[in-house]
């Protein structure tokens, strides 16, 4: 009560030092050296930015959670091996640390994460690729659907990161699923290609995708367990900014995980850094193969006839989303840090795309907001993700009101419409020029 506090006090308990305060010698004794070169400002390349700042990121939830590893999916698409290409950057950084100091806090977090910290050994990966081996597990998830070509790039990028790395169908578990739906109900869907309707069509794509949602998580569960070691594995996600803001995503599949290091990062900024990456680390050259290949979510059957040899498949992202990604960047900013709503966002692209007739810009803006609205319901579920940019996609989970949306967008679309009619010598010209 010396203090007068009274009650409301606050009471502390006493701090015993290991050192002593009044003796220099010894505060200064392990403090490092500050040189010219310690102080030196190093500003990183933006595609140096989405590699570090996402590894670091996981390095500490996983330290402090308690995982033995990480578990993803790895698809051979651009997202996947953009989480992949993190999580080796990660063990680069780790294992550095590690060897340099082996009684420092980071050598004593990967010896715990690793499961090596039994007894008094200063154990320390000898390499990357052996930390990876320790705490990165991937798994190609195929199906009747899926190409060699992206099997390839997955299991190539496996051995270059060195995950302990599995490649399986589970076509078996499709078909399964399938058919108790044909006992409940006595129909059985087909594709569009087959006969189908679209509703049948995005059933049996999303159905394959859930699935893989399920096998990560049992995956997540038994593999410390398979391989003799204790404790669980953290599911990563893969879903980029793009696909949140446009919902091109399937509600509860890959995109559900534990963690997302990409939730924030558009796709046009994931391909540099794949070629960055490819170009910085030896090794890794499979990225800048996988950076430049077309993007695919192999669901559908492939068309031999339309597939292409880069894609492996025949179904790409951006005939299926009606966009292009590079469209997508422009919308994705314009939104979050313009704040721009239909028709600011239309008078700003009639200016930036003016190579486009004013109709065609604004068929674009208003296919973007009908998919922005009527997929917010997305966001609800959406993964916790590193925030590494200013466009990143809201957060829903506790802000309902984007499901007011009026889809149609009534009064918005009108007033584009009115614009566009007001510039009918330009509509025309463009076209005479097409």
């Amino acid at each position: 009560e010396e203090g007068g506090g009274g009650s409301n006090a606050l009471m502390c308990d006493d701090i015993h030092l290991v050192f002593d305060p009044r003796n220099t010698e010894s505060l200064n004794k392990n403090r490092p050296k500050i040189t010219e070169e310690s102080l030196a400002l190093k500003i990183f390349v933006p595609e140096e930015e989405c590699c570090l700042g996402p590894a670091c990121w996981l390095w500490d939830y996983l330290r402090r959670s308690g995982a033995g590893g990480f578990f993803l999916p790895l698809s051979g698409g651009a997202d996947s091996a953009s989480v992949a290409g993190i999580v080796a950057v990660m063990c680069i950084l780790v294992t550095k640390a590690s060897r340099e100091d082996p009684e420092g806090d980071v050598a004593k977090d990967c010896r715990r994460v690793c499961r090596q910290d039994q007894g008094n050994s200063l154990w320390v990966p000898s390499s990357p690729q052996e930390m990876a081996n320790f705490v990165l597990h991937t798994t190609f998830m195929g199906t009747e659907n899926s190409s060699n070509v992206t099997n390839s790039r997955a299991q190539r990028l496996g051995d270059a990161i060195g995950s302990y790395h599995l490649s399986i169908k589970i076509d078996l578990m499709v078909k399964s699923v399938l058919q108790v739906f044909q006992i409940t109900t006595g129909y059985m869907p087909r594709f569009a290609s087959r006969g189908g309707t679209m509703n049948e069509d995005l059933a049996l794509q999303n159905i394959q995708a859930r699935l893989r949602m399920v096998m990560a998580y049992l995956m997540a569960q038994l593999l410390p367990w398979v391989r003799g070691r204790s404790g669980f594995l953290l599911v990563l996600g893969s879903a980029n900014v793009d696909e949140g803001l446009r919902g091109y995503m399937t509600k509860y599949d890959c995109s559900s995980a534990d963690l997302n290091p990409i939730g924030a990062i558009s796709k046009g900024d994931l391909k540099r850094m794949l070629v960055f990456l490819s170009k910085e680390y030896p090794g890794f050259e499979v990225l800048g193969e996988i950076a430049n290949a077309p993007p695919t979510a192999e669901l559908r059957p492939i068309d031999a006839a339309t597939a292409t040899a880069e894609a492996g498949h025949s179904q790409t992202d951006e005939e299926d989303m009606g966009m292009s990604y590079e469209e997508l960047g422009y919308f994705g900013r314009l939104r979050k840090i313009a704040r721009c709503g239909p028709v600011s966002m239309f008078r700003k692209l009639l200016v930036t795309w003016s190579h486009l007739a004013p109709s065609e810009v604004a068929a674009k803006v208003k296919r973007f907001f009908f998919y922005y609205s009527v997929n917010r319901h997305k966001m609800t579920t959406i993964t916790p993700a590193y925030h590494a940019e200013g466009y990143s996609p809201d957060d829903n989970r506790f802000d309902l009101r984007q499901f007011l949306y009026n889809t149609r967008w009534t009064r918005q679309f009108a007033v584009i419409d009115d614009i566009v009619a007001q510039h009918p010598e330009t509509d025309n010209d463009k076209d005479k020029n097409d």
